[in-house]
């Protein structure tokens, strides 16, 4: 080789060596690409910058229900393209085995930080599987100047929802709003259905699906009224086209000033309220309404998402050391003053600056408490399964293809084949 060639090799060789990244390891981490997904993007690339490693972004797709398809693909075949995955809080139960344990890399204080019953459902057989990152719990938004304007109030029942979304449907729409709709929600066949039907049927008293023992507690009385009067809102004080909406579309709807009522987690709301927001200052917040008849209750799905690193990582310590970075206090700080993301970590929630940007984190507080699990835990590697025939029997049943009795039935049957009478 030439002199002239080693030269610049040479040069090339110093230039690198200047670089910190050049001594560092390449992590790649799962990004959303929702509203918020420039919040993941900027924290990993400061964590590179800090920590002289770089990162490569993934982009999942906005579906949970495909995301999670997609995790499962890379982790089955053992991949070690994608170092942290962003993970929804069941998945551990579902993907747990491909995850490393993180105790080794993370001291006990900063685990006790966080909520005490979302660290137990990222613990599987003493090992923690994820670190969790923010929390969720299903919100009722309404917009306050038009209950106003047609002397109403915040509704505390489902009733009183169907009836109050449908007096202001009607007034917006002699109006000349005939895009108008009372009352919007996630009703694709995907897992965001699951949690807004679970709301629906623990608000009634219907239970969770499956019971804490595993017994199949779907079919009964009180969810069978849930879901047919869910199915009533389609085409009346609902549209049509919320057969397909995921968490955007509703807010879409919701916030171009098209709904009087939504449901959506807590993210919603640091956007409703954003400058650009054509609804900034009309908006209010309120637990999801009541059912009927004995145990009915509020009730909120638990959500939130946590972050994990795969056992098939080339690079776990810096992996780990990434996931630490993005699940921290100062980290969760900034998500919840920047988009209204519910932390974790309970001494945030007296955070002075927090509690003045984001009153409603007050709210948020209480809902947590009584916050209703998907049957994960118990249905472990089954859950993904068990709530994807859930959803469809609600989608058929909010469809008009046959009533949610019926639906049900036949959603229990499936379920006992799967569990072998409720031995998961």
């Amino acid at each position: 080789m030439s002199g002239k060639h080693l030269t610049a090799l040479a040069a090339l060789a110093l230039t690198l060596a200047a670089s910190p990244a050049a001594f560092g390891v390449e992590i790649a981490v799962t990004c959303d690409t929702g509203p918020n997904g420039h919040l993941c993007n900027e924290a990993a690339r400061a964590w590179a910058e800090k920590t002289g490693n770089t990162v490569r972004i993934v982009a999942a797709p906005q579906s949970t229900s495909e995301q999670l398809g997609l995790y499962q693909q890379f982790l089955t075949s053992k991949s070690g393209d994608i170092d942290v995955f962003r993970v929804d809080v069941i998945w551990p139960g579902i993907l747990g085995s491909h995850f490393i344990d993180l105790k080794p890399y993370v001291d006990q204080a900063t685990i006790d930080q966080h909520f005490p019953n979302i660290i137990q459902g990222l613990t599987r057989d003493g090992q923690l599987l994820a670190l969790p990152w923010y929390t969720d719990a299903g919100l009722l938004y309404y917009r306050q100047d038009l209950l106003d304007k047609y002397k109403l109030k915040v509704p505390a029942t489902w009733a009183e929802l169907t009836e109050t979304a449908k007096a202001i449907q009607e007034g917006e729409r002699k109006d000349g709003n005939d895009r108008f709709f009372g009352f919007v929600f996630q009703g694709r066949a995907y897992e965001g259905l699951t949690c807004n039907a679970l709301e629906w049927i623990a608000s009634f008293g219907g239970g969770s699906i499956v019971g804490p023992d595993g017994k199949i507690t779907v079919n009964n009385p009180q969810a069978a009224k849930a879901l047919d009067l869910a199915a009533s809102w389609v085409g009346t004080i609902t549209p049509d086209g919320v057969l397909n909406y995921i968490e955007e579309d509703a807010r879409g709807v919701f916030q171009s000033g098209n709904a009087a009522f939504m449901r959506n987690w807590p993210y919603a709301y640091g956007l409703a309220e954003a400058a650009d927001s054509p609804i900034k200052g009309k908006v209010g917040a309120a637990p999801l309404p009541k059912g009927d008849g004995e145990g009915a209750r509020n009730a909120a799905t638990l959500g939130g998402w946590q972050v994990a690193v795969s056992k098939y990582s080339a690079h776990p310590k810096e992996a780990a050391d990434l996931a630490l970075y993005l699940t921290g206090r100062d980290e969760q700080k900034r998500r919840a003053l920047k988009a209204g993301l519910a932390p974790t970590i309970m001494a945030l929630y007296d955070d002075p600056e927090i509690q003045q940007a984001r009153p409603f984190f007050k709210l948020t507080r209480t809902l947590l408490d009584g916050a209703v699990a998907r049957p994960s835990a118990v249905t472990g590697e089954h859950y993904n399964e068990v709530s994807t025939l859930f959803w469809n029997a609600v989608h058929s049943t909010l469809s008009k293809n046959g009533d949610a009795a019926t639906n049900l039935a036949q959603l229990q049957k499936e379920l006992n084949r799967i569990s072998r009478g409720g031995r998961w």
